[in-house]
């Protein structure tokens, strides 16, 4: 039973479970509510909690785990001589789920019946025609220990998906039983009902602290995996990035984290006055028919796609800087730049800065303006000494927001700034950042044993060390100067 049809079952139960819940709640009562402990609507709400939670969870936790076990068991079918050929056991792996799906296609598309498919090699047409649409081309050596991997790999999954819906099945009725035989008049529904709405949204604030946490993790186990093949003081001090795989690289951080701080500085020089200046216009000397155009036509630029801002990088703004600034002062002949990437990611950068400092001096009391209009001081002076020394805190956070943002920006480097890992003080070279390079050693099918590509966990547990730094910063100033205001 697929998915899909799957949920469209349980929330037809928990559907009726509500409608029968809140009916027999009713007829136990007599017809009379008011005999009731709770509304008929709680008896029914219990009810469908019961019927539906329960087995979506189930169903959420089968989905996690089962992926992992199957590829761990059918894994071990793999012949270790395949492996011994240059071939890492985790692409053996995408072929083995890519020989699966072929597989299902003959049996689902050609009409193959499913005690034939046991029987079928790679050499038949059909199967090498499934095989070609998903990528493994005639040339391709499939070895029979990984073709028997692809059977039982299949067959496994289909036991699994079986197994799934039964068990689903079985737990959303016994959920609904349960709830069911537990309607009384006595019975406290309300109060069941808003415990279990209180786990559910324990669970659901949970989520994000354990996403987080399961994010670290997974780069801290990888990154410490790096680390044991590859030197950590070469990583952290050395001022060279070239990458082999072949053996001999070189991975120092440094131009990676050079390039990264160049392009978000210039991104910040651009977006930090004019969005701290036109949130100052907008929330203190504009009309409300003004605001009303000019807001929204700012915030419109945070809907841009990335990849529209690097397309505008690559064909407008580098070509302009290189043939009217660079090339006339002799700096470079690339349209590919440091300043090409760092003006646009500025312009993206300014409804950040606007918008959350536009709120956050909307949100300075009146109270403190009438009082420096009340001893002399004009608008401008209000603005200066008042107004936006009381907005500082909101003002940080919006602005080291946009820190953070510029960091983690990966598409209009790309496109803008170049693939070039260097060390360079002229801002009209091509440069990278960390996040360009984690893209491009994960990129391909890649060998999960080499630094080459390990080296892209490390890279990603030190930007996010980054932003965790420039947040902790952010929540430091706004604890330590807000008291002054409140």
């Amino acid at each position: 039973m697929s998915i899909g049809i799957l949920v469209l079952v349980i929330l037809a139960l928990a559907a009726a479970g509500f409608f029968l819940g809140r009916n027999r709640a009713l007829a136990a009562a007599g017809g009379d509510p008011r005999k009731l402990h709770s509304l008929p609507a709680y008896y029914g709400r219990t009810v469908a909690l019961f019927a539906s939670v329960p087995a979506l969870v189930l169903m959420a936790a089968w989905l996690i785990v089962q992926p992992e076990l199957i590829e761990n068991r059918v894994a071990g079918q793999i012949a270790q001589a395949d492996i011994a050929e240059g071939t890492s056991r985790n692409l053996l792996m995408s072929d083995v789920r890519r020989i699966a799906d072929a597989l299902d296609q003959v049996h689902l598309r050609d009409g193959v019946a499913e005690s034939d498919l046991p029987a079928l090699t790679p050499e038949d047409p059909r199967l090498r025609t499934r095989l070609s649409e998903s990528g493994i081309t005639a040339t391709t050596a499939i070895t029979p220990s990984v073709f028997t991997a692809a059977q039982s790999y299949r067959s496994l999954t289909d036991a699994a998906e079986f197994w799934r819906g039964i068990a689903v099945l079985a737990a959303a009725l016994a959920g609904f039983a349960f709830a069911v035989t537990r309607i009384h008049v006595e019975f406290r529904a309300r109060n069941v009902f808003e415990r279990f709405v209180l786990v559910l949204l324990i669970g659901s604030s949970l989520i994000a602290v354990l996403t987080t946490l399961g994010i670290v993790l997974s780069l801290l186990f990888e990154t410490i995996h790096f680390f044991r093949i590859y030197p950590f003081q070469d990583f952290f001090f050395s001022t060279k990035w070239n990458p082999q795989f072949r053996g001999g690289s070189d991975l120092g951080i440094w131009p990676l984290l050079w390039g990264t701080m160049y392009v978000s500085l210039i991104a910040l020089l651009v977006a930090v006055p004019l969005g701290l200046l036109s949130a100052i216009y907008l929330s203190e000397y504009a009309g409300p028919r003004m605001r009303a155009y000019a807001k929204p036509a700012i915030e419109v630029l945070a809907g841009i796609p990335t990849i529209v801002y690097g397309l505008f990088a690559l064909i407008t703004v580098g070509p302009l800087l290189r043939d009217y600034f660079a090339q006339p002062l002799g700096l470079g002949n690339s349209s590919s730049s440091v300043m090409t990437a760092g003006l646009v990611m500025g312009v993206m950068l300014i409804p950040f800065v606007s918008s959350l400092s536009d709120d956050i001096i909307n949100a300075v009391p009146q109270s403190l303006r009438d009082g420096s209009y009340g001893l002399g001081a004009t608008q401008s002076e209000t603005i200066k000494q008042v107004v936006l020394p009381a907005a500082l805190p909101g003002i940080v956070g919006a602005i080291l927001l946009a820190a953070s943002r510029a960091i983690g920006e990966t598409m209009i480097v790309v496109l803008g700034a170049g693939a070039a890992a260097r060390m360079d003080v002229n801002p009209f070279e091509a440069m990278t950042t960390v996040t360009v390079k984690i893209v491009s050693q994960l990129t391909g099918d890649t060998e999960f044993a080499s630094p080459e590509t390990l080296v892209a966990f490390a890279l990603g547990l030190t930007l996010f060390v980054m932003t965790l730094i420039l947040n902790v910063a952010a929540l430091y100033v706004v604890r330590k100067y807000r008291e002054q205001y409140e």
